[in-house]
C-alpha cells in the first residue's frame, strides 16, 4: 500500500487514477467514507452511524476515492500539464472498457479497501501499460522523496521497481485496490473490515470505463482535472 509522498514546494504532483463516474453508487459510497469528493472538492458527510470513520481516514481522503494507476508525480521539465491530458486524452481513446466484476471489502495490509473479488488479466496489463506510458512525464525522485517510501522495509525487487519507476507496486506487484481507510491496528482491522462491509452491501459490477488526471497543489487534496471515458 502507499506511504505519504513528499511534497515539492511550489510544485504541482499529478497522477493518473480510475475515479467511478460521480453520479454512481460506487462514487457515492467511496465519498462519504472518506468525507471527500475529488471532482467538486467538496467536504461530505459520513454514512449514518459511521461518523467516527473522520479519525480513520486521513490518508486516503487526501487523494480521493480511486484506484492507483500511475502513483502521483511530479512533472519533469520541459513537460506541461496541457502535454499530461493530451496523453491521456490519447490512451484512452484507443482503449476498450475492461470488465472488473464484482468488489468486496477486504483487509489489505494494515489497510481497508475495495478489491475485485477476481482481478482479470487485462486490468493489471492496462495498468502497466499506464505506468509505462506516463513514464517519460515523470519528474525523478529526489532523495527525501525515496526516503519517504522506505526502501529499506522493501525487498530486492521493490526497490528495484521504485528506483526504476518511481512506485514499488507496480507491474507485478500491482493490486487493484479503492483505499477505504488508514493504516491500522490489528485490533481494529476485522471490526472496520466488518461495518464497511455492511455498509457497502453487494454493490455493482464494475467496469473501468475512464481514465481521471488528477492534480495536487502543494499540501492539498487531490483534484480531477478531467475524467476522460475510453472508446470503444
Amino acid at each position: 500500500m502507499r506511504q505519504k509522498e513528499n511534497r515539492v514546494t511550489g510544485t504541482p504532483r499529478y497522477a493518473l487514477y480510475f475515479t467511478p463516474k460521480p453520479d454512481s453508487d460506487l462514487a457515492g459510497f467511496g465519498n462519504a467514507v472518506l468525507g471527500y469528493d475529488n471532482h467538486t472538492g467538496a467536504a461530505l458527510s459520513r454514512p449514518e452511524g459511521m461518523a467516527d470513520l473522520a479519525g480513520v481516514t486521513d490518508s486516503p481522503r487526501r487523494y480521493g476515492f480511486h484506484a492507483t494507476l500511475k502513483a502521483p508525480m511530479r512533472l519533469r521539465p520541459g513537460v506541461t500539464e496541457a502535454d499530461l491530458l493530451e496523453a491521456a486524452l490519447a490512451l484512452a481513446a484507443d482503449h476498450p472498457p475492461v470488465p472488473v466484476g464484482p468488489l468486496h471489502v477486504a483487509t489489505l495490509g494494515a489497510f481497508t479497501a475495495l478489491v475485485p473479488r477476481a482481478a482479470p488479466p487485462e486490468l493489471g496489463l492496462f495498468a502497466a501499460e499506464c505506468v509505462a506510458a506516463f513514464e517519460p512525464f515523470r519528474a525523478s525522485l529526489t532523495e527525501a522523496e525515496t526516503a519517504r517510501r522506505h526502501p529499506e522495509r522493501l525487498s530486492p525487487r521493490g526497490r528495484a521497481l521504485l528506483a526504476r519507476w518511481g512506485y514499488p507496486y507496480v507491474f507485478e506487484a500491482f493490486r487493484f485496490h479503492m483505499t477505504l481507510t488508514d493504516a491500522l491496528p490489528e485490533e481494529a482491522r476485522a471490526p472496520w473490515r466488518e461495518r464497511l462491509a455492511a455498509a457497502y452491501g453487494t454493490g455493482e459490477s464494475l467496469t473501468l470505463d475512464a481514465l481521471s488526471v488528477l492534480r495536487q497543489d502543494g499540501s492539498g487534496p487531490f483534484r480531477v482535472l478531467q475524467r476522460i471515458p475510453f472508446g470503444d
